[in-house]
């Protein structure tokens, strides 16, 4: 090689060694820039971030809202409402495989982290973007404990922004236990429940520290996604997750895999009775909406101890579900509520529909009806206390009322018969003459002294129900006369106290007083006997004295049957919520079936015994609305079209009859009126 190509190679590496040099020079340089820049942003980030980070020292407040606590008589829980916290349980009372399920589908690195865990946030990322779509999240267990505690559920960079921060202070603060303890009595599992223990009640009925390794399980899968994976959505879902939830401890050591096998082919936990709402939804639902009117709107938690009885409740909802599933369809009628009282009002049992889950609408507090038949009860009531007698004979034949000709079911009369007799047999004709006899101003007076404060119009048709009221205030009128005659005010509410046990409200009263005279009661407590003696509701016939009134109103839109005993008054609706049709369903076919199946499985263990008869007493006025008290007597008269208010809407009235359809027009009344009982009852306190 010469001396000048030797040259030559040395020139021209030179050249080289000067542009890498230039180069790392000049990335050392913009690095560095970049580096104090990317700095920069951080801290002004990071500022960003903390100047309005929440006051960590507020760590043990609970912001939530108050909870509800319905209990029965029994001293059960019916229900809860609200967000409900569970008692603080230590980490150490738990068994261990309870934490391990939640760090292993939690935060498998939670014992390693400094609290953000840098692995499985780059592994949700990279998941997240090859899918397209969010699957998996990054956040650990701190970050999650750091958002539930201090922040709100908003998605932002600032406020995900405050979580890192929030959650490296608490790394700072508190051991790994601490808060992983605090992260177990603060979490949301679904259904208002916070905290473990909270839903360990909720869901299987027992504290935390007594869950199986499955129960385990399945509360550490519902982290994920409460509503989803709790068992009272979806049992099978939450089964899958919590199999899924054992794999995790297998792949985490915590378990090997014969354990987790064993637990999952064990027996699925069963869900506590007040976690599956299967009694009584109705019912806490009308009970919860009148808590405010007794003690306001509070920020304590309240325990309402209601009357409703466990066993009553269950028995109702059992018949009534059972004969519409077997009678229902063959005879298009879809839908039944069930109210039963004691004589002082005691709502002891209510269903408002064949399910809840299908349909919320109480249709024994909320829907208004024609009761049919089921009114003569008040005609009669205002007959008697005018002077007339059940041996009073009357004709039962063709009438006509302007243009309105009442007819009985099947167009038969029976001619000379006792008022008894037409009341047993819910003859139209007589029920008719006898309102026009006494008057309807009085036959309304007593329906409205007895509680039904809906509005009731004032033509010849309000004797055979064509005016619209509930099932719960039908049920109340009757309860009058298992009361000797004194009026009530159905309640639920016997005490509201706080946790603490504070009393904030106390039943002390009981009704209006004397609403019906004493001879009058007698008298239709004979009446009502004949009915279910030999009458159109004899197959309510049971091992004790009964009494009651069927109803069935035209086309066969609504059946009804009110019954009572010396124990307790029970009625019962059947109809469709449309209005449509029945096939020939009457209050002493349907209703009656439901009554009878019903008393006779809650009475069973009850001694017989018959009503007791009142004796004199003055009649006062009841909580609804004012009513002359003095019956009139009116002269068997037939009154002028202008007089009786009919006008055109005599063209439209059909007669009918019980064991049949009576008549009246279908109309839709607001439901959401409120019932007296929620405004008035504080009337009835000592």
């Amino acid at each position: 090689m010469t001396t000048s190509d030797s040259g030559q190679s040395g020139n021209s590496a030179k050249p080289g060694r000067k542009w890498r040099r230039r180069l790392a020079i000049f990335a050392l340089k913009w690095g560095l820039v970049a580096s104090i820049w990317g700095g920069f942003i951080a801290l002004i980030f990071v500022a960003w971030c903390a100047y309005d980070l929440p006051d960590v020292s507020k760590l043990n407040e609970i912001k939530r809202r108050a909870s509800v606590s319905l209990i029965a008589s029994d001293g059960s829980l019916i229900a809860s409402y609200g967000d409900l916290y569970g008692s603080a349980v230590a980490l150490r009372d738990l068994p261990a495989y309870l934490p391990q399920a939640v760090i292993a589908t939690e935060d498998r690195r939670f014992y390693s982290h400094f609290g953000l865990d840098l692995k499985g946030l780059a592994r949700a990322v990279y998941v997240n973007l090859t899918q397209g779509r969010l699957v998996q999240g990054g956040s650990s267990i701190t970050q999650q404990l750091a958002k539930n505690i201090f922040l709100t559920p908003e998605r932002s960079i600032h406020r995900k922004g405050q979580e890192v921060l929030l959650a490296l202070w608490l790394e700072r603060n508190f051991t790994k236990d601490q808060i992983l303890e605090l992260y177990l009595n603060r979490v949301y599992f679904g259904a208002g429940t916070y905290g473990i223990d909270a839903a360990s009640r909720k869901y299987f009925g027992h504290p935390a520290a007594e869950a199986s390794m499955f129960e385990s399980a399945m509360l550490a899968g519902m982290l994920k996604a409460p509503s989803r994976y709790n068992p009272l959505n979806d049992k099978t879902l939450a089964r899958d997750r919590a199999t899924l939830v054992l794999q995790n401890m297998v792949a985490a050591d915590f378990i090997d895999q014969d354990v987790a096998d064993a637990a999952a082919t064990m027996t699925a936990p069963s869900v506590s009775a007040e976690a599956k709402g299967q009694i009584g939804q109705f019912y806490a639902d009308w009970v919860l909406d009148q808590v405010s009117s007794y003690v306001g709107f509070s920020d304590q938690d309240l325990v309402v101890e209601t009357t409703l009885d466990p066993v009553q409740q269950r028995a109702a909802e059992q018949h009534l579900s059972q004969t519409m599933a077997e009678l229902g369809p063959k005879q298009n009628a879809s839908q039944a509520a069930l109210v039963a009282m004691t004589p002082d009002g005691a709502v002891k049992a209510m269903v408002g529909g064949v399910s809840y889950r299908a349909s919320q609408f109480n249709r024994a507090t909320q829907a208004m009806r024609q009761p049919g038949s089921a009114f003569k009860t008040f005609v009669f009531l205002a007959a008697f206390e005018a002077g007339y007698g059940p041996g009073n004979m009357f004709t039962d034949g063709p009438i006509r009322i302007g243009k309105w000709q009442p007819g009985n079911y099947n167009d038969k009369f029976y001619g000379e018969v006792s008022l008894r007799e037409a009341f047993a047999r819910s003859l139209n004709s007589v029920a008719v003459q006898l309102s026009e006899q006494v008057g309807r101003r009085q036959v309304i007076a007593a329906a409205q002294r007895l509680g039904i404060t809906t509005p009731i119009g004032n033509d010849a048709s309000i004797a055979l129900g064509t005016s619209e009221t509930t099932l719960l205030e039908m049920t109340t009128a009757y309860t009058v006369f298992a009361n000797q005659g004194k009026g009530v005010w159905p309640y639920a509410i016997s005490r509201i106290t706080t946790r603490s046990g504070q009393v904030l409200y106390e039943r002390g009263g009981s009704g209006p007083g004397r609403v019906a005279s004493a001879g009058a009661t007698n008298e239709m407590l004979d009446v009502m006997a004949s009915v279910v003696d030999w009458g159109t509701g004899k197959k309510a016939k049971i091992d004790r004295p009964a009494y009651g009134k069927t109803g069935t109103s035209q086309n066969f839109r609504d059946a009804w049957f009110v019954g009572l005993t010396a124990d307790l008054v029970t009625g019962v609706w059947v109809g469709n919520d449309n209005g449509a049709a029945m096939d020939k369903v009457t209050g002493g076919s349907l209703p009656v079936v439901i009554w009878h199946d019903f008393m006779s499985d809650v009475l069973a263990n009850v001694p017989p015994r018959d009503i007791p008869r009142p004796t004199g007493g003055a009649l006062v006025a009841s909580a609804g609305a004012p009513v002359d008290l003095v019956p009139e007597i009116s002269q068997p008269a037939a009154q002028p079209e202008e007089e009786s208010g009919i006008g055109s809407l005599l063209d439209t009235i059909l007669g009918g009859g019980d064991a049949s359809p009576d008549s009246g027009t279908k109309k839709t009344a607001p439901a959401d009126k409120k019932p007296y009982y929620q405004q008035r009852e504080d009337q009835g306190r000592d």
